[in-house]
């Protein structure tokens, strides 16, 4: 039986849902990536080794399977930076997609900035820098000695104020992306956006204060239908570290349909007509202000995992029909009418009105069910030496684990400063929302990476050692726990006791009981699990045992303990 050919961009975990919802279409699913070693190489029906910046190859490639006997009914990415790779392709062979410049305005920060601001779509006021900027700027700061705001710096302050964000144009997993407080970290920031981007051109932006959401949308036939509105955990400044999202955010009606409604405007003043769209988006004092939007859908589990899960609704599969040409029906029969609404102050600015004539698509949104909780789990600096379990759980609304295949025995780990360097995930689903969230944190909290004993970088980190240009960074994992706590603290925890009974009185205090760090183990659950893990451990310092554990959870106990049995108890 005669399949047609559906062009699949990546070939990693994220592009997994894309390439099992075609072949649940009936396609037959061709996949290309640059690493022929990806995780999901083996489940392509042909691989092609190219690199997807390379978009003439693939167009090459594309053209190569629409001239064969089984054509091509499609092309498609998800969790990628290369959506404009596809629309480059479709508009080529007269395939459904954005338009190759709407994919461009909304890939490029800078270009997507300028189509915002012309549109009076509410974004961050921002500055667009380059690799030969920063060398002017060194030039100026060399010859003026620590006049250093005759500099690039002094052009910057006349526009933004700290904190300011700085990002690379063209990345994604929040790479080289940081805020900027002050003075000292404004060149060694500068500097990294612009490595980690392809062009070597970042954007420095105001930074927006306010609750931070991520949106899925459809675009199809002048409908634009949500199909996922969640709520990103961020921490970490001054890197912006998505610890988790949970889905569905819940919001007042109103801060609702007007997080949806400057989507639609943000989306329509790029140019997107035919495919999905992806948004970051806070709400500030002053209403929606959008951080950017991607013509693909999201990756970090959001569009293939938790939103499928909470919502019953296949979203890749939705999208992969209108890239073929098709109708997403099952989304249309369940969508479900959003109200045009704007602030006032947006209002103005932008000339909208929050009626039919002023609307940039009809609004609908696909609803959730239940609750689905992705959390993530960190690692301080180190390397691996083991990864387990503490504690079996067999808790059902657990879904999925999902640790990163380069976290292994051996490999070095640091605690992120984007995305692409958390250990590993995991997600949870329930009928209660509170239920899904407990389940996802418990399920972290019993993930341990042991590291090495004996490492220079992790012994930096326990002494609380960090860089000017990133201050206070990385925080303690009880950062709510001042470290002075323990400043009177002395005596020993004798060889092979329970930790737990040496709990110190200042940390058994109301205040600090219930204080989780960032792997959400409370002191009490530290103790137990290196009670668990070590029932045979040497003498313990009390005082650097208990700081170990402030500063870096059951992680930082288990260490400082393997350190000194490596030492000889010393």
């Amino acid at each position: 039986m005669r399949k047609e050919n559906c062009l699949i961009l990546g070939a990693g975990l994220m592009q997994k849902p894309a390439i099992l919802s075609a072949r649940e279409l009936g396609y037959r699913v061709c996949v290309v990536d640059a690493d022929d070693n990806a995780a999901c190489v083996s489940h392509a029906d042909e691989f092609r080794k190219i690199d997807l910046k390379d978009k003439e190859a693939i167009l090459d490639y594309a053209r190569e399977l629409k001239n064969s006997a089984d054509g091509l009914a499609a092309v498609f990415t998800a969790g990628t930076d290369f959506s404009a790779s596809v629309s480059y392709v479709c508009e080529a062979l007269a395939l459904p997609s954005h338009s190759y410049e709407a994919a461009l305005n909304a890939s490029v920060k800078d270009r997507m900035r300028q189509c915002f601001k012309a549109s009076a779509v509410p974004s961050p006021d921002f500055m667009r820098i380059t690799e030969d900027d920063i060398a002017d700027f060194g030039a100026c700061a060399e010859n003026n000695g620590d006049k250093i705001g005759l500099g690039l710096l002094e052009k910057v302050l006349g526009r933004l104020r700290f904190p300011f964000v700085v990002k690379p144009v063209d990345n994604m997993g929040a790479r080289g992306c940081r805020m900027v407080r002050n003075e000292s970290e404004f060149l060694p920031a500068v500097r990294a956006a612009v490595e980690c981007s392809r062009t070597k051109t970042a954007i420095l932006e105001n930074y927006m204060r306010g609750e931070e959401y991520s949106i899925d949308a459809l675009v199809y036939d002048g409908k634009f239908i949500v199909t996922g509105l969640a709520v990103r955990h961020i921490k970490f400044e001054p890197y912006f570290i998505e610890v988790g999202h949970t889905m569905p955010a819940v919001l007042d009606k109103n801060v609702h349909d007007q997080l949806i409604s400057v989507f639609a405007l943000g989306a329509k003043s790029l140019g997107l007509t035919c495919g999905v769209a992806k948004a970051d988006i806070k709400y500030t004092e002053d209403g929606p202000m959008i951080g950017e939007i991607a013509a693909r859908l999201s990756g970090g589990y959001m569009s293939g995992w938790t939103y499928p899960y909470a919502s019953d609704l296949n979203l890749t599969k939705q999208a992969l029909l209108i890239a073929a040409g098709k109708s997403p029906e099952e989304a249309i029969s369940r969508a479900v009418p959003v109200s045009f609404d704007l602030p006032a102050a947006i209002k103005s600015k932008s000339g909208q009105k929050s009626d039919a004539g002023g609307r940039p698509f009809e609004l609908y949104e696909v609803p959730c069910n239940r609750t689905a909780a992705e959390r993530a789990w960190l690692s301080i600096p180190g390397e691996v030496e083991y990864i387990e379990n503490i504690n079996d759980y067999t808790d059902q609304a657990v879904f999925d684990v999902l640790p990163r295949p380069a976290v292994r025995i051996g490999a070095a780990v640091q605690f992120p400063r984007n995305n692409v360097e958390k250990c590993g995930n995991v997600i949870a689903v329930s009928h209660s929302r509170e239920a899904a969230v407990l389940a996802a944190e418990d399920a972290v909290s019993n993930i341990l990476i042991t590291l090495r004993p004996d490492n220079a970088e992790t012994d930096a980190f326990l002494r609380g050692e960090s860089d000017e240009c990133e201050k206070d960074f990385p925080p303690p994992a009880f950062a709510e726990i001042p470290g002075h706590v323990l400043s009177d603290l002395s005596g020993k925890i004798p060889a092979d006791k329970k930790t737990e009974d040496f709990i110190p009185e200042v940390l058994r205090k109301a205040e600090y009981l219930n204080t989780k760090d960032w792997n959400y183990n409370t002191i009490l659950q530290t103790a137990r699990k290196f009670d668990l893990l070590r029932a045979r451990h040497p003498e313990l310092d009390a005082r650097k045992f208990w700081e170990s554990a402030l500063r870096a959870g059951i992680q930082g106990a288990v260490y400082y303990s393997d350190t000194l049995s490596c030492a000889g108890g010393r």
